[in-house]
């Protein structure tokens, strides 16, 4: 689906009376530390409906499940639970085809924060593809050898790059033609109460 002239994917949804859906794939666990995917998701869920797969929970001597649970409105966090000793790739396509069909997932956007997610849902369609690159994965010390090929798999689907800095970007633009450098901010909404007389914590009190 591609948006008309003037107006965005969202709007043509919001007219339709439907709420589009973006399925994020992410290699940071929502509940670890709210930063970039989790202040960009939870604005996106205002006018859409987000679902943020996390990097697979490895189980002993089980089927593979996935288990949700819901940190925000309209965000729905989801976990593959993967048994030791399963083809995690095959286990991860099989998981996210039923939650795509039980939630009736059709044309989202597809959000990537990590390329090696490509490899179990580079089959699902979607109306737009976008690579949100806040690190240079590959540089991690463990890094996967193969995460550099992925990821090129995934600039050539992906309509639109965001990138974390402009270090980022400079190397990025060279590989894509709709790269742009989003680089963090502050959330004034978040901090703005601390000017209010916000009492102090009690571990810090004590500091003249």
């Amino acid at each position: 689906m591609q948006a008309s002239a003037g107006r965005s994917f969202v709007q043509q949804f919001a007219a339709g009376g439907s709420r589009p859906t973006l399925l994020c794939f992410s290699h940071l666990r929502w509940d670890f530390v709210f930063q970039r995917p989790q202040q960009l998701l939870t604005r996106a869920a205002r006018t859409m409906r987000v679902l943020y797969w996390e990097e697979p929970i490895w189980i002993e001597g089980a089927s593979p499940r996935i288990e949700t649970y819901a940190p925000a409105d309209g965000v729905l966090v989801v976990q593959p639970h993967v048994p030791h000793g399963c083809n995690p790739v095959q286990a991860q396509r099989e998981l996210l085809d039923t939650l795509v069909r039980d939630e009736g997932v059709v044309d989202p956007v597809l959000w990537y924060y990590t390329p090696q997610a490509l490899e179990f849902s580079g089959h699902l369609p979607g109306a737009v593809t976008v690579y949100d690159c806040m690190d240079e994965l590959s540089a991690f010390a463990g890094a996967d050898p193969s995460l550099p090929a992925h990821e090129q798999a995934l600039m050539c689907r992906a309509s639109l790059v965001f990138t974390g800095g402009r270090s980022l970007f400079e190397a990025k633009k060279r590989h894509h033609s709709n790269v742009h450098a989003f680089q963090s901010g502050v959330d004034t909404a978040h901090f703005l109460p601390a000017r209010d007389g916000l009492a102090d914590p009690a571990d810090q009190a004590c500091i003249p």
